[in-house]
Order: structure tokens, then sequence, then C-alpha cells
């Protein structure tokens, strides 16, 4: 229900498969969370009960499920607006995810100023808010009563819904993008606003789980389980995803000081025919902590893997070659050593692997990077 919040690619492996791609409006991806058809199974079973007295007969469970369709098709909408913005201020948009709480825009780049912040976020809440309103018209239009109705009702609860709980001061919602885009402005400090944001995201999270449960206990009724188990999940997105919001603002203070040459591993050449155990004492013996392979013109060809090297038990090293546990170097892995910041994440991001060679303007190999070591410096280890 909300834009991506900016953050680096993390490098290493390939992601997994987001869900199931089910369109691709003005060329963005919409995927959806295979757990998604069964939140919305139990969704149209428990919303279908509440209509045993205005829907006869198993309609209602058609109209049930027409209300989880709606819903979700409000939140694709919602989405849409966010990303459709975004593009407009040439923000690069990768997809669109739907899962069982709603929607997450992956906004690849932060809006540059405030501003175009405060509209990317805006625009989701604005159409949801005039969806309901357009609803709210074509139910009051229409006389009687009728399945029709009871559906433009829903269409209108479905996007008050949304745009409403979207506009909560407090981050991952849109509200709280809002929030970052106010304080960003008046302090002129978007790592400050992102904490002043999320930490009120925090406090939402907790009212959302508290306030409820003590005006149940107030009023002496006791809580239904479900509501209670509800209120707790919707707390813990809140949580979770405004502890994200922390994690890639202190990340995105560190890029800066993020710089292959600092992060890379002195690395000896050998032949790929070389025994892996005497490839490993000749590292020892320089200090180094990687390997690169090299052709009979010294040219290099291929990385050591660390992780198979240290899966290979001491007692068959002097067995293998150490060419059999590297990868061939495709033009990929093969990095300027002056990349820094950004620029390096997304060039490890293009080409997933776990080790990187570095190369001078000159072409004279300057080490190996591993991912390993650039994970640990987005921890702040």
């Amino acid at each position: 229900m909300t834009p991506g919040e900016p953050r680096p690619p993390r490098p290493g492996p390939a992601e997994p498969n987001p869900g199931v791609r089910i369109a691709r409006p003005f060329g963005i991806p919409v995927f959806i969370s295979p757990y998604w058809f069964l939140i919305a199974g139990l969704f149209v079973f428990l919303y279908a009960r509440g209509l045993v007295e205005s829907v006869p007969g198993t309609l209602r469970y058609v109209v049930a499920a027409a209300f989880v369709v709606l819903l979700y098709a409000s939140v694709l909408v919602h989405e849409l607006s966010h990303s459709v913005v975004a593009r407009g201020f040439g923000l690069p948009v990768r997809r669109i995810l739907l899962y069982p709480l709603g929607g997450f825009s992956e906004i690849e780049r932060e809006p540059p100023t405030p501003g175009r912040e405060f509209l990317v976020s805006a625009a989701g809440p604005a159409v949801s808010l005039a969806l309901a309103a357009g609803g709210y018209a074509l139910y009051r239009g229409v006389h009687g009563g009728g399945v029709l109705r009871v559906l433009l009702f829903q269409l209108v609860i479905a996007n008050v819904l949304v745009g409403v709980f979207n506009l909560l001061p407090g981050l991952p919602l849109d509200g709280g993008r809002m929030l970052r885009a106010g304080v960003w402005k008046l302090t002129g400090r978007p790592g400050q606003a992102t904490v002043v944001a999320a930490w009120a995201g925090r406090v939402l999270a907790i009212a959302v789980l508290v306030i409820p449960l003590a005006l149940y206990a107030r009023a002496g009724n006791g809580i239904q389980l479900f509501d209670a188990v509800w209120l707790a999940v919707i707390a813990a997105f809140m949580w979770t995803g405004a502890g994200q919001a922390l994690r890639a603002t202190r990340v995105r203070e560190r890029l800066p000081g993020l710089q292959a040459r600092t992060l890379a591993r002195r690395a000896i050449p050998i032949p790929a025919n070389l025994p892996l155990a005497e490839a490993i004492r000749r590292a020892d013996a320089a200090q180094a902590r990687a390997m690169v392979v090299v052709d009979h013109e010294d040219r290099p060809i291929a990385i050591v893997n660390e992780t198979a090297v240290t899966a290979t038990p001491p007692q068959r090293r002097p067995w293998i070659e150490a060419g059999a546990l590297a990868r061939t170097i495709d033009p990929g892995l093969v990095l300027p050593a002056d990349l820094s910041g950004m620029a390096l994440i997304e060039a490890v991001r293009r080409t997933p692997a776990s080790e990187y060679l570095l190369v001078e303007p000159s072409g004279q190999v300057f080490g190996v990077l591993a991912t390993a070591d650039l994970d640990h410096a987005f921890a702040g280890n």
C-alpha cells in the first residue's frame, strides 16, 4: 500500500520468484503472492458469514468473493497511481507486488526532492478516495436493493479502507512518507526525516494493537480471537516496515564510504592445474585472501570460489586442482577498482556472484571483491 522504500539492492544470489505475474498495466509487471489465494479464501468465508441476513443462500459467497476482488483491485489501482506518478518524474518502477496485507510498489530510486516525494506518496490515497467518492455517487443513484447496490457499497468501503488507512502518518504507510517529505522540507535532511517518520510508524503500530484492545476491555466486551489476531498482524506489518525504513537509512548513510578498493582482497595468480593445497599455501605465504586462475600468458580467466575451498576437506586438497573450484570470469564479473557507493551496488546487482575481479584503469588486476565483505559493510561490521 505504499511506494517501495528506496534502498540499495542487496548483492548476492538472484532473488526468488516474487509470485504469479497477473498483468502488465502501463508496462509495469504486477505479481501476486501465492499466499494471497489462501488469505483471500479465508476472507471470503468470514465475510460471507456476516452477510447471512442481507444476502440469501449461497449468493452471499459470490458477493463476499466480489468484495475481496474489489478490495485488491482497489489496492492495485492505488499502487498504479504511485507508479505512474513516479515514472512521470523519471523514477524507474521495477514492479508491483500484491500480497495478503496489501500492495507494494518497487520504485527503484528515491524522489530527489521532498515535493516529488509528497506527490508520489499522496497519489495512492488521493485516487483511492476519488474512487470511493465515485462509487458512492453511483450507489446513491441505484435505488432499491439487489446485488449491484451491495457491490457498489463494497467498492466504496474497499477504497475508503485503502485510502484512509494509508493516510496514517507513519512509515511504511503513504501518510508516513508524506510526513517524511514534510520533515525533509523543513530540515533539509532526508535521513533524519526517515527516522522521524519510521518512529511515528512504530508508535502507530503499538496504537493499532493497544487502543482497540483497551476499548474492548473498558466496554466489558470480550474481543474475538480473529479480531485480536488480525490487529496483531497489522501492527506487526507496520512495526516491521518502519524497522526496514530505519535500516535502509543506516545503509544509505554508509554508501559514501563503500568503496571497492577498501573492500578488496589481495589476490595471487595461480595456474589452473595447481593442487588446491599448494594454492592455499601460496596464498597464506603472500597473506592473500583470494586466488585468481591465469592462463599461460598470465591473463586472469577464473576466480577460485572461497565457499568451495572451505567445503573441501583438508585431506582431499592435495588431489584437487584449484581450477576445478573456480568460476570463469565473465565480463560482468570484472569491475573497476574505483567503483564506490551506489555505482558499486548497481554493478554487483547486474551480475550476482560471490566474487568479482577488480581492475585498474590500465587493466592491471587490483584484487578480488567478495560479496560476503560487501554484506558485512552493509551490516556495519
